[in-house]
Protein backbone atom coordinates (compact mmCIF):
# COMPACT_ATOMS: atom_id res chain seq x y z
CA UNK A 1 0.00 0.00 0.00
CA UNK A 2 0.83 3.35 -1.06
CA UNK A 3 1.99 5.01 2.21
CA UNK A 4 2.05 8.77 1.07
CA UNK A 5 -1.94 8.01 0.91
CA UNK A 6 -2.43 6.43 4.20
CA UNK A 7 -3.95 8.50 6.85
CA UNK A 8 -2.24 8.87 10.24
CA UNK A 9 -2.52 8.26 14.04
CA UNK A 10 -0.74 9.18 16.55
CA UNK A 11 -0.07 7.08 19.91
CA UNK A 12 0.63 8.70 23.02
CA UNK A 13 0.81 5.89 26.13
CA UNK A 14 3.83 5.59 28.79
CA UNK A 15 3.74 2.02 27.97
CA UNK A 16 5.78 0.49 25.53
CA UNK A 17 3.57 -2.70 25.03
CA UNK A 18 0.35 -0.35 24.53
CA UNK A 19 2.59 1.51 21.61
CA UNK A 20 3.34 -2.05 20.11
CA UNK A 21 -0.30 -3.50 20.24
CA UNK A 22 -1.47 -0.68 18.69
CA UNK A 23 0.82 -0.19 16.38
CA UNK A 24 -0.13 -4.01 15.53
CA UNK A 25 -3.28 -3.82 15.13
CA UNK A 26 -3.36 -0.34 12.87
CA UNK A 27 0.04 -0.66 11.33
CA UNK A 28 -1.02 -2.24 7.71
CA UNK A 29 -4.01 0.49 7.60
CA UNK A 30 -2.12 4.00 9.39
CA UNK A 31 1.14 5.66 9.09
CA UNK A 32 1.85 5.45 13.19
CA UNK A 33 3.70 7.76 15.25
CA UNK A 34 4.12 7.17 18.59
CA UNK A 35 4.65 9.27 21.76
CA UNK A 36 5.59 7.89 25.42
CA UNK A 37 4.51 11.48 27.07
CA UNK A 38 2.28 14.50 27.27
CA UNK A 39 5.00 16.83 26.10
CA UNK A 40 6.24 14.82 23.51
CA UNK A 41 2.71 14.48 22.24
CA UNK A 42 2.09 17.99 22.18
CA UNK A 43 5.93 18.39 19.66
CA UNK A 44 4.42 15.06 17.74
CA UNK A 45 0.81 16.10 17.26
CA UNK A 46 2.25 19.90 15.96
CA UNK A 47 5.02 18.13 13.56
CA UNK A 48 3.02 14.97 11.99
CA UNK A 49 -0.72 16.59 12.22
CA UNK A 50 -1.92 13.26 12.35
CA UNK A 51 -5.48 12.43 11.35
CA UNK A 52 -6.45 10.64 14.81
CA UNK A 53 -5.34 10.89 17.92
CA UNK A 54 -4.99 7.71 20.89
CA UNK A 55 -4.45 9.54 23.85
CA UNK A 56 -3.83 7.59 27.55
CA UNK A 57 -5.06 8.84 30.05
CA UNK A 58 -2.97 8.30 32.51
CA UNK A 59 0.37 9.37 32.63
CA UNK A 60 3.06 10.68 34.42
CA UNK A 61 3.58 14.85 34.56
CA UNK A 62 1.26 15.97 32.09
CA UNK A 63 -1.57 13.72 31.93
CA UNK A 64 -4.39 12.78 29.26
CA UNK A 65 -6.49 15.42 29.94
CA UNK A 66 -3.97 18.13 30.32
CA UNK A 67 -2.74 17.16 26.74
CA UNK A 68 -5.94 17.22 25.88
CA UNK A 69 -6.90 20.60 26.92
CA UNK A 70 -3.39 21.91 25.24
CA UNK A 71 -4.78 20.26 22.31
CA UNK A 72 -7.94 22.06 22.17
CA UNK A 73 -6.52 25.61 22.63
CA UNK A 74 -4.57 25.30 19.74
CA UNK A 75 -6.19 26.97 16.46
CA UNK A 76 -3.23 23.86 14.30
CA UNK A 77 -5.03 20.67 16.79
CA UNK A 78 -8.24 21.58 17.90
CA UNK A 79 -9.72 19.70 15.15
CA UNK A 80 -7.97 16.71 15.43
CA UNK A 81 -10.36 13.99 16.62
CA UNK A 82 -9.16 12.47 20.23
CA UNK A 83 -10.00 9.41 21.43
CA UNK A 84 -8.99 8.19 25.22
CA UNK A 85 -7.30 4.78 25.39
CA UNK A 86 -7.95 3.84 29.08
CA UNK A 87 -8.56 1.08 31.53
CA UNK A 88 -10.49 3.61 33.91
CA UNK A 89 -14.18 2.69 33.86
CA UNK A 90 -15.68 5.08 35.99
CA UNK A 91 -18.53 7.35 34.61
CA UNK A 92 -17.07 10.41 36.03
CA UNK A 93 -14.03 9.90 34.17
CA UNK A 94 -15.73 8.98 30.80
CA UNK A 95 -18.07 12.34 31.67
CA UNK A 96 -14.82 14.19 32.08
CA UNK A 97 -13.01 13.85 28.82
CA UNK A 98 -15.87 13.87 26.85
CA UNK A 99 -16.58 17.84 28.46
CA UNK A 100 -13.11 18.24 27.74
CA UNK A 101 -13.28 17.51 23.67
CA UNK A 102 -12.33 14.20 23.72
CA UNK A 103 -14.79 12.12 20.45
CA UNK A 104 -14.63 8.89 21.84
CA UNK A 105 -13.56 6.19 24.56
CA UNK A 106 -11.12 2.81 23.47
CA UNK A 107 -11.14 0.77 27.01
CA UNK A 108 -8.38 -1.85 27.44
CA UNK A 109 -7.14 -4.48 26.71
CA UNK A 110 -7.77 -3.37 23.04
CA UNK A 111 -10.47 -5.25 20.72
CA UNK A 112 -8.96 -4.99 17.09
CA UNK A 113 -11.58 -4.88 15.90
CA UNK A 114 -13.26 -2.21 18.34
CA UNK A 115 -10.04 -0.04 18.07
CA UNK A 116 -10.42 0.02 14.32
CA UNK A 117 -14.20 0.70 13.72
CA UNK A 118 -13.49 3.46 16.41
CA UNK A 119 -11.02 5.11 14.06
CA UNK A 120 -12.90 4.47 10.99
CA UNK A 121 -16.11 6.27 12.39
CA UNK A 122 -13.64 9.26 13.68
CA UNK A 123 -11.91 9.62 10.14
CA UNK A 124 -15.36 9.50 8.32
CA UNK A 125 -16.85 12.41 10.31
CA UNK A 126 -13.80 14.19 9.85
CA UNK A 127 -13.80 13.92 5.93
CA UNK A 128 -17.75 14.82 6.01
CA UNK A 129 -16.84 17.81 8.47
CA UNK A 130 -14.49 19.18 5.72
CA UNK A 131 -16.26 18.39 2.63
CA UNK A 132 -18.78 20.79 4.43
CA UNK A 133 -16.25 23.32 5.32
CA UNK A 134 -14.71 23.31 1.85
CA UNK A 135 -18.16 23.67 0.50
CA UNK A 136 -19.40 26.38 2.58
CA UNK A 137 -16.29 28.38 1.06
CA UNK A 138 -17.15 27.92 -2.52
CA UNK A 139 -19.46 29.81 -4.92
CA UNK A 140 -22.02 26.94 -5.99
CA UNK A 141 -22.36 28.96 -9.70
CA UNK A 142 -18.88 29.52 -10.58
CA UNK A 143 -17.12 27.44 -8.16
CA UNK A 144 -14.74 30.28 -7.20
CA UNK A 145 -14.07 31.10 -3.83
CA UNK A 146 -17.05 32.61 -2.22
CA UNK A 147 -16.94 35.85 0.19
CA UNK A 148 -16.29 34.46 3.20
CA UNK A 149 -12.91 32.69 1.71
CA UNK A 150 -12.17 36.45 0.25
CA UNK A 151 -11.86 37.62 3.36
CA UNK A 152 -10.18 35.14 5.42
CA UNK A 153 -7.41 35.76 2.24
CA UNK A 154 -7.15 39.16 2.37
CA UNK A 155 -6.40 38.95 5.74
CA UNK A 156 -4.15 36.47 5.57
CA UNK A 157 -2.32 38.30 2.55
CA UNK A 158 -2.65 41.96 4.29
CA UNK A 159 -0.55 40.68 7.54
CA UNK A 160 1.86 38.79 5.32
CA UNK A 161 2.41 41.90 3.76
CA UNK A 162 2.75 44.06 6.95
CA UNK A 163 5.26 41.35 8.02
CA UNK A 164 7.70 41.27 5.31
CA UNK A 165 7.37 44.86 3.90
CA UNK A 166 5.96 44.07 0.56
CA UNK A 167 3.50 45.16 -1.49
CA UNK A 168 -0.40 43.92 -1.97
CA UNK A 169 -2.95 45.34 -4.63
CA UNK A 170 -6.50 44.40 -5.54
CA UNK A 171 -8.58 44.27 -8.12
CA UNK A 172 -12.36 45.06 -7.90
CA UNK A 173 -14.49 43.94 -10.79
CA UNK A 174 -17.74 44.25 -11.89
CA UNK A 175 -19.42 42.72 -15.10
CA UNK A 176 -20.69 46.23 -17.15
CA UNK A 177 -24.79 46.35 -17.68
CA UNK A 178 -25.20 42.66 -16.51
CA UNK A 179 -29.02 44.11 -15.63
CA UNK A 180 -29.91 44.77 -19.30
CA UNK A 181 -27.79 41.67 -20.32
CA UNK A 182 -30.25 38.90 -17.85
CA UNK A 183 -33.48 41.14 -19.10
CA UNK A 184 -32.53 40.41 -23.11
CA UNK A 185 -31.22 36.86 -22.67
CA UNK A 186 -32.49 35.99 -19.38
CA UNK A 187 -31.14 34.32 -16.28
CA UNK A 188 -30.15 31.36 -17.27
CA UNK A 189 -27.94 32.87 -19.97
CA UNK A 190 -26.95 34.79 -17.10
CA UNK A 191 -25.55 32.26 -15.39
CA UNK A 192 -23.98 30.88 -18.39
CA UNK A 193 -21.97 34.38 -18.96
CA UNK A 194 -20.61 34.40 -15.55
CA UNK A 195 -19.63 31.00 -16.00
CA UNK A 196 -17.78 32.19 -19.19
CA UNK A 197 -16.66 35.48 -17.84
CA UNK A 198 -14.78 33.24 -14.59
CA UNK A 199 -12.95 31.03 -17.31
CA UNK A 200 -11.83 33.68 -19.15
CA UNK A 201 -10.48 35.50 -16.08
CA UNK A 202 -9.03 32.83 -14.27
CA UNK A 203 -7.26 31.72 -17.65
CA UNK A 204 -4.88 35.26 -17.23
CA UNK A 205 -4.18 34.63 -14.21
CA UNK A 206 -0.72 32.79 -13.76
CA UNK A 207 0.92 32.94 -10.40
CA UNK A 208 -0.53 30.38 -7.81
CA UNK A 209 -0.10 32.79 -5.00
CA UNK A 210 -2.85 34.95 -7.11
CA UNK A 211 -6.28 34.90 -5.76
CA UNK A 212 -9.36 35.04 -7.60
CA UNK A 213 -13.32 34.63 -6.32
CA UNK A 214 -16.58 35.82 -6.86
CA UNK A 215 -17.64 38.70 -4.11
CA UNK A 216 -21.15 38.51 -5.06
CA UNK A 217 -23.38 38.86 -7.53
CA UNK A 218 -21.68 39.79 -10.84
CA UNK A 219 -18.61 41.45 -8.95
CA UNK A 220 -15.37 39.34 -8.46
CA UNK A 221 -12.09 40.30 -6.48
CA UNK A 222 -8.50 39.53 -7.33
CA UNK A 223 -5.99 39.56 -4.82
CA UNK A 224 -2.10 40.08 -6.20
CA UNK A 225 0.31 39.41 -3.17
CA UNK A 226 4.18 41.11 -3.80
CA UNK A 227 2.25 43.37 -6.91
CA UNK A 228 2.84 47.12 -7.39
CA UNK A 229 0.53 49.57 -8.99
CA UNK A 230 2.30 49.35 -12.44
CA UNK A 231 1.99 45.69 -12.54
CA UNK A 232 -1.96 45.08 -11.12
CA UNK A 233 -2.40 47.31 -13.87
CA UNK A 234 -0.87 44.93 -16.73
CA UNK A 235 -2.93 42.32 -15.18
CA UNK A 236 -6.24 44.45 -15.13
CA UNK A 237 -5.97 45.01 -18.51
CA UNK A 238 -4.74 41.21 -19.63
CA UNK A 239 -8.27 40.54 -17.68
CA UNK A 240 -10.56 43.39 -19.07
CA UNK A 241 -9.19 41.91 -22.40
CA UNK A 242 -9.67 38.28 -22.05
CA UNK A 243 -13.51 39.24 -20.99
CA UNK A 244 -14.13 41.46 -23.83
CA UNK A 245 -12.93 39.37 -26.53
CA UNK A 246 -14.78 36.18 -25.22
CA UNK A 247 -17.66 34.89 -26.90
CA UNK A 248 -20.41 33.65 -24.78
CA UNK A 249 -23.10 31.15 -26.69
CA UNK A 250 -26.69 31.29 -26.58
CA UNK A 251 -28.64 28.36 -26.47
CA UNK A 252 -29.09 28.52 -30.80
CA UNK A 253 -25.11 29.47 -30.51
CA UNK A 254 -25.48 32.94 -31.17
CA UNK A 255 -22.84 34.60 -30.14
CA UNK A 256 -22.97 37.54 -27.88
CA UNK A 257 -20.42 39.41 -25.80
CA UNK A 258 -20.04 41.44 -22.29
CA UNK A 259 -17.18 43.71 -20.70
CA UNK A 260 -16.35 44.80 -17.24
CA UNK A 261 -15.00 47.25 -15.18
CA UNK A 262 -11.93 47.50 -12.71
CA UNK A 263 -11.42 48.97 -10.17
CA UNK A 264 -7.08 48.85 -7.94
CA UNK A 265 -5.82 49.64 -4.87
CA UNK A 266 -2.32 49.15 -3.86
CA UNK A 267 -0.95 48.62 -0.42
CA UNK A 268 2.65 50.10 0.07
CA UNK A 269 4.82 49.73 2.60
CA UNK A 270 4.66 52.30 4.95
CA UNK A 271 1.08 53.26 4.01
CA UNK A 272 -1.60 54.24 7.52
CA UNK A 273 -4.36 52.55 6.26
CA UNK A 274 -6.99 49.76 7.28
CA UNK A 275 -8.11 46.31 5.27
CA UNK A 276 -11.29 48.01 4.86
CA UNK A 277 -10.04 50.95 3.86
CA UNK A 278 -7.48 48.68 1.60
CA UNK A 279 -10.87 47.51 -0.37
CA UNK A 280 -13.04 50.28 -0.13
CA UNK A 281 -10.74 52.17 -2.30
CA UNK A 282 -10.59 49.60 -5.52
CA UNK A 283 -14.50 50.03 -4.90
CA UNK A 284 -14.06 53.93 -5.38
CA UNK A 285 -11.94 53.15 -8.12
CA UNK A 286 -14.18 50.86 -9.61
CA UNK A 287 -17.07 52.90 -9.24
CA UNK A 288 -15.10 56.18 -11.10
CA UNK A 289 -14.52 53.28 -13.77
CA UNK A 290 -18.00 52.46 -14.29
CA UNK A 291 -18.96 56.32 -13.99
CA UNK A 292 -16.15 57.48 -16.64
CA UNK A 293 -17.79 54.67 -19.40
CA UNK A 294 -17.56 51.15 -18.38
CA UNK A 295 -15.07 48.64 -20.09
CA UNK A 296 -12.16 50.11 -18.30
CA UNK A 297 -9.90 50.43 -15.33
CA UNK A 298 -9.40 53.33 -12.76
CA UNK A 299 -6.52 53.07 -9.96
CA UNK A 300 -7.75 54.28 -6.24
CA UNK A 301 -6.20 58.00 -5.48
CA UNK A 302 -6.73 59.37 -2.64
Amino acid sequence: MDKTNMKSVLIVDDENSNIMALTHILGGEYNIYAAKNGKSAITAAEKYLPDVILLDIIMPELNGYDVLAVFKASKTLQNIPVIFITSLSNVDDEEKGLSLGASDYISKPFSPAIVKLRIQNQIKMLEQLQTIERLSMLDHLTNLPNRRNSDIRIDTEWNRALRDRTTLSILMIDVDEFKYYNDTFGHNQGDKALISITKAMAATIKRSSDFISRWGGEEFMVLLPNTNSRNAYNIAERIRKSVEENEILCTDQKPTKITISIGINTLEYGHDITIDEFVKGADMALYKAKETGRNRICHYEK
